[in-house]
């Protein structure tokens, strides 16, 4: 049985390390061999999320965690392609230093000024130079649907596509709600789609995240609910409706 990584090499290459050795075929961990770029994602998703919600509630010693959960998962994609003869973590690291230079020509190059418009111009371009056809190209499908919604959104608005200002994103808001309203069984799923990317859209013409906006708005309907189980003698199935009102509206008080 070989060795753990010694505890005082770099903690990032005893982290690679100790990778290697659960992903080793002969000797490795039965769960982590069994992996793949498919069955990992849905953890690189999660994790990025866990990190998020640490972030929220201000909890570094939390974030710290949740970062090395995240980095983690960058190591285990990258041993995987390592294996395939793909790329490994060093590759990883030297891409993205050599995107954000590229992306900083004010800083680390000789352009005179730059900003974020400087950054969208650097990215256009390099989707152009991977083929892309459509201003619409490279959004990750895997992306959560508002946020997917938004970036889609961004782009069509980068070449005109876009209302003036949020009045008339309101008022396709209402128009999509009546299209709800009168949709058949069959159609009403798509009508329904079609109002919450009209709201996705309200949202961004007054700067609001719209998937931050739904967790919070998430959280406080958690928040009040459990408010609510605590402040009644009798479970919630039993109550009227007027009574569950009425708890709600103390919850609504006590937030």
């Amino acid at each position: 049985m070989s060795e753990p990584a010694p505890p005082d090499q770099a903690p990032l290459d005893r982290l690679v390390a100790i990778m290697a050795r659960l992903r080793d075929p002969q000797r490795g961990c039965e769960w982590d061999t069994a992996q793949t770029f498919e069955t990992i994602a849905p953890y690189t998703i999660e994790e990025a999320y866990e990190v998020a919600d640490a972030i929220r509630r201000g909890d570094m010693a939390e974030l710290k965690d949740e970062l090395g959960d995240l980095l983690l998962q960058v190591v285990f994609h990258s041993r995987m392609a390592e294996e395939a003869g793909l790329f490994d973590i060093a590759d990883v690291a030297t891409a993205i230093a050599d995107k954000m230079e590229r992306r900083h020509p004010h800083i680390f190059g000789d352009v005179a000024h730059g900003g974020h418009h400087l950054w969208e111009q650097t990215k256009e371009a390099e989707r152009q130079a991977r083929g892309a056809t459509s201003a619409i190209d490279g959004v990750a499908l895997a992306l959560p649907a508002l946020q997917r919604a938004e970036k889609i959104q961004k782009r069509a608005a980068r070449v005109g596509f876009d209302w003036p200002d949020a009045t008339g994103a309101r008022a396709k808001i209402l128009e999509e709600l009546d299209e709800v309203d009168r949709a058949s069984d069959e159609d009403r799923a798509g009508e329904l789609g079609d109002l919450l990317f009209a709201v996705v859209n309200y949202a961004r013409h007054h700067d609001i995240d719209p998937e931050a906006a739904l967790r919070a708005a998430t959280a406080k309907f958690e928040r009040r609910f459990r408010a609510m189980e605590e402040m009644s003698s009798r479970p919630l199935k039993d109550l009227g409706l007027y009574d569950l009102e009425s708890l709600w509206q103390q919850a609504k008080k006590r937030d």
